[in-house]
């Protein structure tokens, strides 16, 4: 049942998947552009319309919370 493991030999990598150089250069960098931040994740129309429905809602259970109960 048991084996001698040092004997077993498996090649998964072959030749082609050692060759790490590229002939051209990676991705270009666009220097000019600027990262994102969080101000134009916040001025995307899906968000603000998801957020203005949560605000709505926590508007809507705060007074039925005032007023009703």
């Amino acid at each position: 049942m048991l084996r001698d493991h040092r004997s077993v030999r498996c090649v998964i990598i072959g030749p082609e998947m050692l060759e790490t150089t590229r002939g051209d250069s990676p991705a270009p960098t666009q220097p000019d552009q600027q990262p994102r931040g969080c101000l134009f994740a916040l001025s995307q129309p899906p968000l603000m319309i998801f957020l203005g429905v949560i605000g709505f809602l926590l508007l809507m259970a705060a007074v039925h919370d005032l007023f009703l109960l």
